[in-house]
């Protein structure tokens, strides 16, 4: 009988369903971009990753952020990584656009815009939802 040891080919790997939501505004804190870099390092060790933003969340995509009056750094660019990661799964809640006045196209990635009842059906399926 061989001994299996953790990186035999053989042995399934076991894949979870990692959702992270993000629900603050893109700066005046570091959940933001912590959130964004917890999901590239999810992604690059092979997991299930799919991103959510909602509430104030949403103004983490949006186009054309100047933050030189802030003095932060615009790291909104980044998210364009989240292809180069395989991160294919990125919802936008319908009703927080709406309320912001914003559309699908004000955003600098391709999202999916769902109802929040949809987007409860999608977070219903996962295995792990972290919130930021």
């Amino acid at each position: 009988m061989s001994e299996m040891n953790e990186f035999d080919e053989d042995v399934p790997e076991i894949v979870k369903r990692f959702m992270y939501v993000n629900r603050r505004a893109p700066y005046g804190t570091i959940y933001a971009l912590e959130c964004l870099e917890v999901v590239l390092i999810a992604a690059a060790f092979d997991q299930d990753v799919s991103v959510v933003f909602l509430d104030d969340g949403v103004c983490q995509l949006k186009k054309n952020q100047d933050t030189t009056g802030i003095g932060m750094k615009n790291f909104s660019k980044t998210y364009g990584a989240l292809d180069d990661y395989d991160v294919e799964k990125i919802y936008v809640e319908k009703e927080s656009l709406d309320a912001r006045g914003l559309t699908a196209g004000d955003l600098v990635i391709p999202v999916e815009v769902m109802a929040a009842d949809e987007l409860r059906e999608v977070m219903a399926q996962q295995d792990v939802i972290i919130s930021s």
